[in-house]
């Protein structure tokens, strides 16, 4: 009876330790867990008026209007700077997404950060993407909320979207 409580004190006290020795934020995660979510989004861009240096190095400005349809029901409205080298056929493109909707029945708003990669002629997955949720941006009940999303553009242009994301 003492060897077994002897172990069990010894292991409670290493877990405790490891615990502690811990960030807050790993502590919070292993209590989290994913969810996939899935729609699709209507969207309109606005190009934006382009300053001189935006004419001078193949830079454009483009304001976005999304409105989206799925797991996560509401609207976004965005600002995104592409640029191309017309040289080589390489793009990219660095956004700013601010959601506001419910998410699975969740009320909230978060703000996306993107930032893609591509070769022009290339199909959309052939570039790099990421879609990542901006730390502490959620509100309401879409506060802690961490995830990624992946855009999909079909041969009609049709836009849908996957989200893993995770809330506390």
């Amino acid at each position: 009876m003492r060897v077994r409580f002897g172990v069990a004190a010894a292991v409670a006290v290493t877990m405790i330790s490891l615990a502690l020795a811990m960030p807050v934020a790993a502590q919070k995660e292993m209590h989290m867990h994913i969810v996939h979510a899935k729609g699709s989004f209507d969207i309109k861009m606005t190009p934006a008026e382009p300053t001189d240096f935006e004419k001078a190095n193949d830079v454009t400005r483009v304001t976005s209007d999304k409105t989206w349809h799925g797991d996560f029901e509401g609207v976004s409205h965005g600002e995104m700077i592409t640029g191309s080298t017309a040289s080589t056929g390489s793009m990219a493109y660095v956004a700013i997404e601010r959601m506001t909707g419910k998410l699975n029945g969740r009320q909230g708003s978060f703000t996306f950060s993107h930032r893609a990669s591509m070769m022009k002629g290339d199909a959309p997955s052939a570039g790099e993407l990421s879609v990542m949720v901006v730390p502490n941006s959620g509100t309401g009940e879409l506060t802690g909320l961490t995830g990624s999303l992946m855009i999909h553009i079909d041969a009609q242009s049709k836009h849908t979207w996957t989200f893993d994301y995770s809330l506390p």
